[in-house]
This record gives structure tokens, C-alpha cells and sequence, in this order.
């Protein structure tokens, strides 16, 4: 198996693993220090996946692989939804173990809806251009295009589903009304019409 994809996967176990023992921190054991130490270090993994994808491609001589790419587009994706993630997490395991509110779940129409598409649209913008400035610093430090095409390859792949994303769902709702009159049916309740 590549060292690339061990390194994705073992980031991606990583992340769970660091996050469960965190909220477990504070939640179960109330040692809130611990958990805050424990989920600071989540950001480390992904420092870990891209010091492994330098020296593989920079100092290991490797060409680029779609692997390569894929832990690149992950980084992005880490950075620009990891804290979101981490928040909904925490917000559940409040509820589940430690009688918080429950969690907020996204809204499903109206403006709302809209706002929180839009949002969500502009995670993926900066996952793309982390992602995309990953790529042409690694592009630029290996200096073998030869090395580098396939890596250089998810820059288009990258902004192609940023792309569709636009058009599929804050720019089609924005165009929509967001599901207005499933907003309305919704407030209107039973038995009115």
C-alpha cells in the first residue's frame, strides 16, 4: 500500500480517535484542560500529512501519485471543515453525555437554508485554494514537472467540484427562494391552508 494513503488513513483514524478522547476529557472524566490540550493537537496530524507528502515527493525522489493529490485536497478540506466538525461533535457528546441542549441542526428552507448553503460553499472555496497553494508549493519545491503532473492534475479536479458546488446548491437556491414554500407549509402547520 503507498505511504500516502497509510498516511490519510492514519490521519483520518487520528482525527477520531483525538477527538473522542477529548470530548471523552471533558465530558465523561471533567478534565476540560486535558480535553482543550487533547483537541489542540488535532491540527498536528495534519502538519504530520504534509511534512510525510514533502519528504516523499521532495526528499524521497517519489513521483507524484493520486494519492499525492488526494492528501492535498484532505489537508483543505481538514482546515476548512475540521473546526465545524469538531463543533457539532462536541455539541452531540454535550447532549449525549453531559445533558446539554441538543444539537442545532442545519436549516432545511427559506433564507436560512440559503445563508447556511452559501457558508458552506465558502468552506469548499477554501478548501480549494489551501489545497490548490498546497499543490503549487510542492509543485514549485520539487521542480520536476514530470514528478508533479498528477499532483499539479487536482488543481483542476479541486475547482471543478468547488465549480459544481456554486452552481448546484448556493447559486440554484439563491436563484430558487430556497425552498420558500416548504418554509411556509412548514410554519403553517396542520390543518391551515
Amino acid at each position: 500500500m503507498n505511504i500516502i494513503v497509510i498516511g490519510i488513513v492514519a490521519c483520518e483514524i487520528g482525527f477520531w480517535v483525538v477527538l473522542a478522547v477529548g470530548l471523552g476529557a471533558r465530558y465523561l472524566l471533567r478534565l476540560r484542560r486535558l480535553s482543550s490540550v487533547l483537541l489542540l493537537c488535532v491540527p498536528l496530524l495534519d502538519l504530520l500529512l504534509l511534512a510525510l507528502i514533502t519528504w516523499d515527493l521532495v526528499f524521497n525522489g517519489a513521483t507524484a501519485t493520486f494519492a499525492h493529490g488526494l492528501g492535498a485536497v484532505y489537508l483543505g478540506f481538514t482546515v476548512a471543515f475540521g473546526h465545524q466538525i469538531i463543533n457539532r461533535v462536541d455539541a452531540w457528546f454535550a447532549h449525549r453525555f453531559a445533558g446539554g441542549p441538543p444539537p442545532v441542526k442545519p436549516p432545511k428552507a427559506g433564507s436560512a437554508h440559503v445563508r447556511y448553503e452559501w457558508q458552506q460553499w465558502g468552506r469548499m472555496l477554501l478548501c480549494a485554494v489551501i489545497a490548490s497553494v498546497v499543490i503549487g508549493v510542492i509543485v514549485l519545491l520539487v521542480g520536476d514537472s514530470a514528478r508533479t503532473a498528477e499532483l499539479a492534475g487536482w488543481i483542476g479536479r479541486v475547482w471543478l467540484v468547488t465549480g459544481v458546488w456554486f452552481v448546484g446548491w448556493p447559486l440554484w437556491l439563491t436563484i430558487t427562494g430556497g425552498g420558500q414554500a416548504a418554509e411556509g407549509a412548514a410554519n403553517a402547520g396542520p390543518g391551515t391552508r
